[in-house]
């Protein structure tokens, strides 16, 4: 006889009624002074955090919001994202998360179909909005902070409101918001406070973009635990290095993320971390994948769940054997499996996933004949709930009880943890005029890989390209629902009751653009074969010459990321994600990579970011960091008529050893300059430190002969002002908190995140008793252990001429190699027009400390808007208005020159 179990559900104890407002007060009274979120060169206590996000409660109820009302948010990963999500819920309101980066059209829908009462947001974001009333947060303009937080009765929250609305993909081209309570969301955060398990004080990174259902877990755990949230950027995100040193330098214990960035991670080299919890989920865990992660980590979970049902429903912890499932249920939720009738079926049989408990949704927002069909009475789980949720995956349960899932019942595919309607994908590319009709695919010949594939019949009589129809839809949908490849068919093959026969398609090996007349140029050595065959194999496309353009390939950040790992590991040579813009070519990463005469060639610092153009080109040279993607807006911002070169650190990447004065590394960079382009007029610039190399550029150029036409400094303070209003370090040359635990590794340029810091620092010590004092001090002797062998892995790299270890090149490159170089440089009085660029409210002095050092005219420009850190003036939208004055004072310059 066949066991049938009605559903397997886990009843648990009920959610206890606290909210994430009073979660956070309760932390905010146990631990105050403890670290409850760092991003990049900011941070902020539980009792900032609790204090910021009062004060934008009050603003929005001034504004209006009422109970129950929707309040779009639109921020990358950072502090003021947690402050406003929190703000939102203790003025009563429910969350719209939404992606800037998002199409405008798609964003425009989103705030029309949800009619958000106000939007908080980014002063740097603001612009890439629709019109709507917006209130940009800053959470620096209010210091200092209030000693007494709100008491959490004055909270408007309860148990059965509105938490969030989270828009996922439509099947007919019209994204859906899912109504979250704080009942189901406090459900979720109290199981995984237990498995995985967060303690108090320990770290957990957040990867997570916040328009996606897995930031849910990342922004809210750490509170409810009194754990300290890292939140990574896009650029961290995607980059596994910088990754993998995040989780190292905070000592992470948790992090959650997509199969396909562990992949990232795991395909990079990353050799693990024996303390940090891993919760994958979003997408199917490979058995690949899982093995060679379970290895490398102290703990690895696969958990599953839909948006509908408050992110997670059931998990497993998964070991190094390979098996996968989705385990069991968590904690008052159900798993029901039925039959296309409704009715249970057998253990071993498959059946659709419905899901029930506490976790489901309300539904979908304005649209209740959706909400009715995926939605339906629950009258199986044996829960006091009223409704399941129809997931449309199909799984079955093993004879131990645990769920394996199967895949899915409709058009709906996962695609780096996004849930992907196929459908709006095809309603999309059926709008371009040359489009007769469309087909999408998710085509998973590689497991680890999985790819989106369009097939489209064109319009008679009408010619297109790959690359156009991906640029259109690029402009319609966001980039991760965009096709790596679209293939151009005469017809689609039919069933026999007439529907398109999808898996009779032709095997998706060719784009449009690989046509006749198309001239493929085949690898000439077996360096570009084997370049090709990497690209092909990680790419999935089946024919690929040496002068393809690696942006025309339909390529995003974490397959590049991969792409770069799989050239790593083959050729033994070290390279960031940076080289893209020098060859984004196999034959120019060839010729990159080649060996001359036996030995390695010394790898060049000059990167082109725009190499085409009719003006003199712009060389800019990196900051402390080492990098030049800062530039990148301000290439982009400057046009196509100019070009644009970034000038990278000399032993950041490439196996070289660094340099480690200003005039080594200009004499270095003027070498390379006058190699690429031997007559002048120069235009140069330099961004914070590489303001100095850029002064001295200048000298030695001139000292050359050549002319300088112009020189540009971007926050970038003189030797002087850099002496006179020093950034302060502690003793191990980096901040940290009460604690002695590490914040940043870097200390902010702004003052007054600073003296925030420093005030947060000098109390700790005088509330503390004997058992916290011997904690600290335990804790101060690691950290003060861990500089040390820093210090001395660094020495041993300048003394000896030795390439930076990979986790100290960034990091050490800012807060040693800089520091030392801008200290022991002396500035020679320079003859010629200098600009000075500085952002608004963070810097002392108009011209930074410069007109002592230049016997010319120097013209000083304040940029407007908010600026948290100076990197602030290279992004959007600030980076608009320095394009826009460097684009004037150059044309001022060339025509001065005579070269106009």
């Amino acid at each position: 006889m066949v066991e049938t179990r009605l559903a397997s559900s886990a009843l648990g104890s009920p959610p206890s009624p606290a909210t994430v407002p009073v979660a956070l007060a309760d932390q905010a009274r146990k631990r105050p002074q403890a670290v409850a979120v760092v991003s990049g060169s900011r941070a902020l206590t539980y009792a900032e955090l609790d204090a910021y996000s009062s004060r934008v409660a009050h603003q929005l109820l001034e504004r209006g919001v009422i109970k129950g009302a929707l309040v779009a948010v639109a921020f990358e990963r950072s502090v003021e994202l947690l402050v406003a999500v929190v703000a939102v819920m203790k003025a009563g309101g429910a969350y719209v998360p939404v992606d800037p980066a998002y199409p405008p059209e798609r964003l425009a829908f989103i705030l029309e179909d949800a009619r958000p009462a106000i939007v908080l947001t980014q002063a740097d974001m603001a612009t890439a909005l629709p019109p709507c009333e917006l209130l940009v947060v800053d959470v620096e303009e209010h210091s200092p902070v209030p000693a007494v937080s709100p008491p959490a009765s004055q909270y408007r929250v309860g148990p059965d409101d509105l938490a969030y609305v989270i828009y996922t993909s439509g099947s007919t081209g019209r994204p859906k918001g899912v109504m979250i309570t704080h009942r189901g969301l406090t459900n979720l955060l109290e199981t995984m406070a237990q498995e995985p398990g967060l303690d108090a004080g320990e770290t957990m990174v957040g990867v997570t973009t916040p328009a996606f259902d897995l930031s849910v877990p990342d922004l809210y755990l750490p509170l409810f635990t009194g754990a300290r949230l890292v939140l990574a950027s896009r650029e961290e995100a995607a980059d596994p290095d910088a990754l993998a040193g995040l989780l190292e330098r905070f000592e992470a214990r948790l992090m959650q993320a997509t199969p396909a960035t562990w992949r990232m991670l795991v395909d990079a080299g990353w050799s693990g971390r024996e303390q940090l919890r891993v919760v994958c989920g979003g997408e199917a865990l490979p058995p690949q994948l899982a093995t060679r992660l379970a290895e490398r980590v102290g703990a690895l979970w696969n958990f599953y769940g839909p948006t509908e049902a408050t992110v997670w429903s059931t998990c497993a912890r998964v070991g190094t054997d390979g098996s996968v499932s989705i385990g069991t249920p968590l904690p008052n939720t159900s798993c029901v499996l039925l039959d296309a009738g409704g009715r249970v079926v057998p253990d071993g049989t498959p059946g659709e996933l419905c899901i029930g408990g506490v976790g489901v949704a309300r539904g979908y927002l304005n649209r209740p004949e959706l909400t009715d069909e995926r939605f339906v009475p629950d009258r199986v789980s044996g829960l006091e709930t009223p409704l399941l949720y129809r997931t449309g995956d199909q799984a079955r349960r093993r004879p131990d009880g645990t769920l394996e899932f199967l895949g899915r019942l409709d058009d709906q595919v996962k695609i780096r943890g996004f849930r992907v309607e196929l459908g709006e994908i095809e309603a999309t590319l059926n709008r371009h005029p040359a489009v007769a009709q469309a087909v999408a695919l998710l085509v998973e010949a590689d497991a680890e890989d999985p790819r989106l594939v369009a097939y489209v019949v064109p319009e008679a009589g009408k010619d297109t390209a790959a690359r156009d129809l991906r640029r259109f839809v690029r402009d319609h949908l966001p980039s991760y629902m965009v096709p790596a490849t679209i293939v151009a068919v005469d017809g689609f093959p039919l069933t026999p009751n007439g529907k398109i026969d999808r898996k009779a398609l032709p095997a998706a090996d060719r784009d449009l653009d690989d046509e006749p007349d198309r001239h493929v140029v085949p690898p000439r050595t077996p360096l570009e074969r084997r370049l090709v065959e990497i690209w092909q194999d990680v790419l999935g496309i089946g024919s690929i010459g040496v002068t393809d353009d690696f942006f025309e390939l339909g390529v995003d950040s974490l397959t590049a990321a991969r792409l770069f790992a799989r050239i790593e590991h083959t050729f033994g040579e070290k390279l960031p994600l940076a080289p893209v813009f020098r060859a984004p070519t196999v034959e120019r990463l060839a010729e990159l990579l080649s060996d001359q005469e036996g030995t390695a060639p010394r790898c060049s610092s000059l990167v082109p970011l725009r190499e085409t153009g009719s003006r003199p080109p712009l060389f800019c040279v990196h900051g402390g960091a080492g990098t030049i993607l800062l530039y990148s807006e301000l290439a982009r911002r400057l046009g196509p008529e100019q070009p644009v070169y970034g000038l990278q650190a000399v032993g950041l990447y490439g196996g070289e050893a660094p340099q480690t004065s200003v005039p080594k590394m200009a004499a270095r960079y003027v070498e390379e300059l006058t190699a690429a382009v031997p007559v002048g007029p120069y235009l140069l610039g330099g961004y914070c430190y590489g303001g100095l190399v850029t002064f001295e550029m200048a000298h030695q150029l001139r000292a050359q002969g050549a002319e300088v036409a112009l020189v540009a400094m971007f926050n970038a303070p003189s030797p002087t002002y850099n002496r006179r209003y020093n950034p302060v370090f502690n003793e191990e040359g980096a901040l940290t908190d009460a604690h002695g635990e590490f914040v940043l590794d870097q200390p902010p340029r702004d003052p007054r995140i600073r003296a925030s810091l420093r005030r947060q620092w000098a109390a700790g010590d005088r509330r503390r008793g004997l058992w916290r004092v011997c904690t600290a001090a335990s804790r101060r002797a690691r950290v003060t252990t861990r500089a040390a062998v820093a210090r001395l892995r660094f020495r041993y790299a300048l003394r000896f001429r030795r390439p930076l270890p990979d986790d100290m090149r960034e990091n050490l490159y800012f807060q040693r190699l800089a520091w030392m170089a801008q200290q022991a440089y002396e500035p020679q009085p320079l003859d010629g027009r200098l600009l000075v660029f500085r952002a608004a409210g963070l810097y002392h002095e108009e011209d930074l400390g410069w007109r002592t050092f230049v016997h010319g005219d120097v013209e000083c420009r304040e940029i407007p808007g908010d600026h948290a850190i100076p990197r602030d003036s290279m992004r959007e939208p600030q980076v608009a208005f320095v394009a826009a004055r460097l684009a004037e004072a150059a044309q001022r310059a060339i025509a001065d020159s005579g070269h106009a």
